[in-house]
C-alpha cells in the first residue's frame, strides 16, 4: 500500500511540474532588425521586415 502511494505521489509531483512550462512567443523574424534581414533574404526592400509595415500586407474581406 505504501509503495502505491508512493508512485502515485511521484507520478502527481511529476505531472504538476511539467505543467509550469514557460512559453515564449517570438517574432517571425527571431528578433533581427529589419535591415539585416533584408540582407538575410535578399530583398530590395527592408520595409516588409519592419513591425510597423506588417499591418499594410493583411489582406481586408469585403463584407
Amino acid at each position: 500500500m505504501k509503495q502505491i502511494k508512493l508512485i502515485a505521489t511521484t507520478v502527481l509531483a511529476t505531472l504538476l511540474l511539467a505543467s509550469c512550462s514557460v512559453h515564449i512567443k517570438s517574432h517571425g523574424n527571431n528578433d533581427v532588425p529589419p535591415g539585416q534581414m533584408k540582407k538575410v533574404t535578399g530583398s530590395k526592400s527592408a520595409k516588409p521586415y519592419a513591425p510597423g509595415q506588417q499591418k499594410k500586407h493583411v489582406k481586408k474581406h469585403k463584407h
